[in-house]
């Protein structure tokens, strides 16, 4: 089969299409025929030899799949033979057109709901359903999400929305912002621009919330909005370091400081809500950028460029629209 490989850590040319070895379902495990396979930005990160999730070379990258199970292995009911499922590779063999999941790993995708916004919503949808409901914002508080546009950031601002906040999305570039407003944010303001902190307290004052998958001076600086009382959730650090805030300062500030984790079992759950919000049309995943899987590189080249909007997917094996 065709795969993508990485054998030495680099820049995006390091990813490399060619054979791979045929997967074979074993106890516990199904086949999965893959129509679409997820990128996330941690996956560039993991390229280049960093991240938090360290990988040793030669590797085919790719930690989320989505496709239509053709085998299964022994223990696993024949009966999900033929459907179609997202699921979680355990962090390497997603950018290749087979890939081995754990059966215990698999959400069925609803019917109605197309596969590659399942996919899209597969890391991104169960992130931001598990951050809005470890943050728990009740309606009118003032939610201030960092990447409005990314692929995290694009649901949040749905979500919140939905439940009633008040959304003010940060983002990079007029395209980005624009997009946030499209999706229900009620103040969005271009963090490029000098002063976007003043902007935004013109606008709603102070906030209470703070979706921080940025990090640095960006978190520092949404931070520095938060009201006595407010929280933050940081999960990300698309720039690269960490929201560098000490806990004295925030407890001086009367702030808290929110690191959830999810815990495994709870990792299914989130993605089938995301997967239910999507089918009901509740939630729209973005998808920005599709890319085959012989230019994995170019992916993860648009990516690292910051001109990307909303989710990245390899296109592996596209199915006709009406399975889809």
């Amino acid at each position: 089969m065709r795969a993508v490989w990485l054998r030495e850590f680099g820049g995006p040319e390091v990813l490399v299409a060619g054979d791979a070895p045929e997967p074979e379902a074993g106890p516990g495990q199904v086949l999965v025929d893959v129509a679409y396979a997820n990128i996330t930005f941690v996956e560039t990160q993991m390229r280049r030899g960093g991240g938090p999730f360290p990988i040793r070379p030669p590797i085919v990258m790719g930690n989320g799949v989505g496709g239509v199970v053709s085998a299964v292995g022994d223990g696993v009911s024949p009966d999900l033979t033929g459907r179609r499922v997202v699921g979680g590779l355990g962090g390497s063999g997603g950018y290749a057109e087979r890939a081995v999941v754990a059966a215990d790993a698999l959400v069925e995708v609803p019917s109605g709901l197309a596969l590659d916004a399942a996919v899209a919503l597969l890391a991104d949808g169960r992130t931001a359903t598990f951050l809005l409901h470890s943050a728990g914002p009740a309606a009118g508080d003032r939610v201030l999400v960092e990447a409005a546009a990314g692929g995290v950031g694009t649901l949040l601002v749905q979500l919140a929305h939905a439940a009633g906040a008040v959304v003010v999305a940060v983002a990079g570039g007029a395209r980005k912002t624009a997009l946030a407003r499209d999706l229900g944010a009620d103040v969005s303001v271009d963090y490029r621009e000098p002063g976007w902190e003043a902007r935004v307290r013109e606008a709603v004052g102070g906030v209470d919330v703070v979706f921080d998958g940025v990090g640095g001076s960006v978190a520092r600086s949404a931070f520095d909005l938060l009201d006595r009382g407010g929280r933050m959730l940081t999960y990300g650090l698309a720039s690269g370091t960490w929201a560098d805030i000490p806990d004295e300062l925030a407890a001086s500030r009367g702030v808290t400081l929110v690191r959830p984790r999810m815990r495994p079992e709870q990792s299914r759950s989130f993605t089938a809500s995301a997967l239910a919000e999507a089918a009901a049309g509740r939630l729209r995943p973005v998808i920005g950028q599709r890319f085959p899987l012989e230019r994995a590189a170019d992916a993860h080249a648009a990516i690292e460029s910051r001109a990307t909007v909303g989710k990245t997917l390899l296109e592996v094996s596209v199915p006709p629209p009406a399975a889809r």
